[in-house]
């Protein structure tokens, strides 16, 4: 349910940028989303073909960009995406930490048609 406050941003965001550039409308926005930004894409989608009726972004393809989550060992330093029930990093074994690879979240491109 959080998707819906940050999918009105997005339609936003979008509809004012296309405003400023003197568009005729949003033909596409495209999203990162991390693996553990706490946003399901699904969610968003549903959001934002309810949400962009009547406005600039109405018929917009919406694309996303998955981010997989990488964690990082502390011993070897290599970044690595870890697998299913495990921490340990493929390469020496030893329990890795999260880093911010994953958690991002943002409208990375918007097209517009003038």
């Amino acid at each position: 349910m959080h998707e819906y406050p940050i999918t009105e941003q997005i339609v936003k965001i979008a509809s004012e940028k296309a405003k400023e550039n003197n568009a005729r409308r949003v033909t596409r926005i495209t999203l990162v989303v991390g693996e553990y930004s706490g946003f399901i894409g699904e969610s968003i989608q549903m959001y934002f073909d309810i949400i962009s009726k009547g406005t600039l972004c109405e018929g917009a393809v919406l694309e996303m960009e998955n981010v997989k989550a990488k964690w990082r060992c502390p011993s070897c330093g290599i970044d690595y995406i870890r697998k299913p029930l495990s921490f340990a990093c493929p390469q020496c074994g030893q329990d890795g930490e999260p880093t911010t690879i994953g958690k991002e979240f943002y409208v990375k491109n918007l097209e517009v048609e003038t």
